[in-house]
């Protein structure tokens, strides 16, 4: 197996791209990221493209011809993929592969999605029907909002089976907002929020389902958002012109895929995302204690505490107290969601997976934000998600 690295990253802020087209987000997402490290897009051997609703809300399929339209990359094996949540996790595990069995060198994943119209304004309904073809049919019935209804059955299976409370759930929003506040990549950068917010029931925080307790402040954004890496076998660092020194390794990565009806697994224990993140740690020679960063996919607050528990970092149950106890903050045992998470700093569907390795890179060079660097970061965990604990892609990366 060649050793992989992550030589560039780049992203747009996350919220709103306003007027921006399919084919204008592909183009600066991929000349973004070749401008970080001064790189032709013809260096480029290789691609992937991951968005889940381009066709349910932009028209547009067949990303990534638009990809292959930027000078450099025409005629080149570039793929568009699809797996949900998970895409952009996914778009990088293609391009990892199709480095490993030598079609290339280099290669860009990139993720994007545009979820909200040009004047920034978002059809929740629309919305929610869109994420809704994400789910198994037999479990639409009777959900206005299948998503969030979906995991308001896993917040509540949470609370009841671990003893915890919705207070305990809200304070990972609570955490997560207040790392926002300090990312000015974030969409939610600017809105502070109290654990007493996030617990009163009010006009900006309801209950999203009638007799289940997620609410508004445990929810992940509707976002639009781009973001690219460059990876590159050692070769294709030097072709690049990257030091070995300025880039960082996927040491490992795990894909697995559970079921799609919910009904019948126990979701609070997702074998596949467990088996992924065990592959990744397996394959990177490093165990949970070497990590000290991690973006894992809080699409909602549950997932948070899932999130912990499945990389490693809090045992089975206990991953809300992990949050609660400060261990998940910068300052504390493993930053966890620095950069906000889908609930703060967003969730542009296809761009979320990318974005999680592109934190944790950041996090590794010492290029985060100030006020969200950790202090000796050694190994980074990414755990990204697709469907209701579906689908799930898994890394680990180092220095």
């Amino acid at each position: 197996m060649k050793r992989i690295y992550m030589a560039a990253y780049h992203q747009s802020k996350f919220g709103k791209l306003l007027g921006m087209t399919v084919p204008e987000i592909a183009k600066n997402c991929i000349e973004g990221v070749c401008k970080e490290i001064n790189a032709d897009p013809s260096l480029l051997d290789v691609g992937a493209v991951g968005a889940a609703c381009n066709i349910s809300l932009n028209d547009q399929g067949l990303v990534s011809g638009l990809a292959a339209s930027v000078p450099g990359l025409a005629s080149k094996p570039i793929e568009s993929v699809e797996n949900a949540c998970a895409s952009g996790g996914q778009a990088i595990l293609s391009t990892i592969l199709k480095l490993q069995v030598g079609w290339g060198e280099t290669g860009f994943a990139m993720g994007y999605e545009k979820m909200r119209d040009a004047e920034g304004k978002m059809d929740g309904k629309l919305v929610g029907k869109a994420l809704g073809a994400y789910s198994h049919p037999d479990e639409r019935a009777g959900k206005t909002y299948i998503f969030p209804h979906l995991f308001a059955e896993i917040m509540a299976c949470y609370i009841r089976r671990h003893g915890v409370t919705e207070a305990e759930l809200a304070q990972i929003a609570v955490e997560e907002y207040a790392n926002a506040n300090k990312n000015p990549y974030a969409q939610m950068n600017k809105v502070k929020i109290t654990l007493e917010d996030a617990t009163t029931i009010g006009d900006r925080n309801r209950y999203v389902v009638e007799g289940l307790p997620l609410k508004t402040y445990d929810c992940s954004q509707i976002t639009d958002g781009y973001a690219a890496v460059i990876l590159a076998t050692e070769a294709g660092l030097a072709k690049l012109g990257v030091a070995k020194a300025d880039a960082v390794e996927i040491a490992g990565y795990g894909q697995a895929t559970d079921p799609l009806l919910k009904e019948g697994r126990d979701v609070l224990h997702p074998a596949g995302a467990n088996t992924a993140m065990k592959r990744a740690y397996e394959m990177a020679g490093l165990t949970p204690q070497d990590v000290n960063v991690a973006e894992v996919h809080d699409c909602f607050s549950v997932m948070g505490a899932i999130g912990a528990e499945v990389i490693g970092k809090a045992k089975v149950g206990e991953g809300a107290k992990y949050w609660g106890e400060g261990k998940a903050r910068v300052d504390g045992e493993c930053g966890i969601n620095l950069s906000g998470g889908l609930i703060a700093k967003g969730h542009p569907i296809g761009a979320t997976g990318v974005a999680m390795l592109g934190s944790c890179f950041w996090q590794l060079m010492g290029k985060m934000p100030e006020g969200l660097q950790m202090k000796n970061p050694k190994a980074a965990a990414t755990f990204n998600v697709g469907g209701a604990i579906c689908a799930s892609v898994c890394t680990v990366l180092k220095r």
